[in-house]
């Protein structure tokens, strides 16, 4: 009796191999699926443009704050070093365009250094960023 009732639990048993199977299967299927969406890390109060067109996200993010600071990939950087990193990022990416988010308060000097430094780096394809009006 003993060997009929072991041989029945071990036939009552449930192999989850194939169904961990399907579940890597499905993670790495959403994982080369997802888009990632970059930000610029910090949040700037776009002025509002009637002309503006929504495109899609540059590649290359750069924010200018109100009191002037440079951010670049969620860290800050110093106007120096803007044209290093614009080099670096558009190296990695050469099709990758340049989206500067500058705040409606920051100042225009500010901005065009900017500008300046990602042109001097070999990026011709520059896009600003503003909001639509309404939105």
């Amino acid at each position: 009796m003993r060997r009929r009732a072991s041989s029945q639990e071990e036939e009552a048993a449930i192999d989850m191999t194939p169904m961990l199977d399907i579940v890597f299967i499905m993670l790495i299927f959403f994982i080369v699926t997802t888009s990632f969406v970059k930000e610029a890390g910090i949040d700037v109060s776009r002025p509002n443009a009637s002309t503006a067109e929504r495109k899609e996200a540059g590649n290359i993010l750069i924010a200018i704050r109100s009191n002037g600071d440079v951010w670049i990939d969620k860290r800050q950087v110093d106007i120096r070093s803007v044209r290093a990193n614009v080099e670096r990022l558009h190296a990695e990416n050469p099709e990758g365009a340049v989206v500067i988010i500058a705040d409606k308060a920051s100042e225009t000097g500010r901005f065009v250094e900017v500008m300046d430094q990602v042109r001097l780096a070999g990026v011709e394809n520059v896009s600003i960023a503003a909001q639509e009006p309404g939105s």
